[in-house]
């Protein structure tokens, strides 16, 4: 999504106490940036605006987050984002960090040390044309980075308006090693799939007559049981 140049953005994310720059020198260390840090962590790829993750984050105090985006213009709606949520509970921000980098690169700042419990995906960019398919975050090639990463068993949660990316990632995921527990075809008319936190994108799809399809998929596999290219 194409957002506007914000000049505030890069100060404000400077001067935050949740947010972190140089995203490589925290590989295999993000726990530590936490102030519970024995905590689980889960991960975003792609937070945008940050409505998503501003809100889990608040709802479930007994976890860390690490939210990622690559634009400056869109971590600072994000980090203004989850100071809003928060004040309104009366919350210290104290369990969320944002940090800018490529989610293409993702093995480059999370390594097995960081022990992350699962992986938020909502929304992603389609890449619908055949030569870009390698550059959506549910693509094969991607998948078995978040392996390297990911705890046995951890789980990730996915989420899109478009039909194509859907189908195609049912292969992608099987492909790359994980087993996808459960989907649905209309996230709106099945309330109990998971606790869904619905996003800007997700409310204007819904308006217009679009289904939103989701799954949770498990990484099942231990590392050596598929190879990684």
């Amino acid at each position: 999504m194409r957002i506007r140049y914000k000049p505030w953005a890069r100060k404000e994310l400077e001067e935050s106490s949740f947010y972190r720059e140089d995203s490589e020198e925290y590989q295999g260390k993000w726990k530590n940036e936490f102030a519970r840090a024995k905590q689980p962590l889960f991960v975003e790829l792609g937070c945008g605006k940050g409505s998503f993750i501003a809100q889990k984050a608040v709802r479930h105090p007994e976890n860390n987050y690490l939210a990622i985006d690559l634009v400056d213009p869109m971590l600072g709606l994000a980090k203004r984002k989850i100071e809003e949520v928060y004040q309104a509970e009366n919350k210290n921000i104290d369990n969320v960090l944002l940090t800018r980098f490529d989610v293409e690169r993702i093995n480059l700042i999370l390594s097995e040390k960081d022990e992350v419990e699962g992986i938020y995906i909502n929304f992603c960019n389609p890449w619908p044309r055949g030569k870009h398919h390698k550059k959506r975050l549910t693509h094969t090639r991607q998948l078995k980075k978040y392996r390297e990463f990911l705890k046995l068993n951890a789980h990730i949660y996915f989420k899109t308006d478009d039909d194509e990316l859907f189908t195609h990632s049912l292969e992608y995921f099987k492909e790359a090693g994980f087993e996808v527990e459960k989907l649905t075809y209309d996230l709106e008319n099945e309330p109990d799939f998971w606790e869904n936190i619905q996003t800007e994108h997700e409310k204007m799809f819904m308006e217009q007559g679009i289904k939103i399809k989701a799954l949770i998929a498990i990484n099942s596999l231990m590392k050596h049981e598929i190879s990684i290219k």
